[in-house]
């Protein structure tokens, strides 16, 4: 993995929060990105440093499972990141994003026209960039 600035670093972890207030990564997808991009560690590593087990991490990383809310926080804050709340996008600017297997379908919704694309995520140890 190559070592990244801290400005770098920064970038990233504001990209990832982008995309999940955007609502193109759902919170299991942005954690998950965190982990690998930010840290470069592997789920075993990463939830006995976060003090969970590995099941549940993937399970939350899926967005199968069903952290507390302090589960959640804790991980967050090892990317100097807190919950809170925040403004939800107007519904013409939403997106819906639904996982299905190892695929996602995104559904873009505009005033202007729909638009549905499914794309594949990489469940792999490095998930594919664009």
């Amino acid at each position: 993995m190559k070592t990244m600035t801290g400005v770098e670093r920064k970038q990233l972890i504001d990209e990832i929060m982008r995309l999940h207030a955007e609502g193109e990564l759902t919170l299991g997808m942005a954690i998950r990105r965190l982990r690998l991009e930010v840290t470069g560690l592997d789920q075993e590593t990463f939830a006995q440093m976060c003090g969970m087990s590995t099941r549940a991490l993937y399970q939350l990383e899926t967005d199968k499972g069903n952290p507390t809310l302090n589960t959640v926080d804790s991980i967050l804050r090892k990317f100097g990141l807190r919950m809170g709340l925040m403004a939800a996008l107007p519904a013409s600017k939403r997106r819906v994003v639904a996982g299905h297997g190892s695929s996602v379908t995104v559904i873009v919704k505009n005033d202007d026209a729909r638009r549905k694309s499914t794309s594949v995520i990489s469940r792999g140890s490095k998930p594919k960039r664009k």
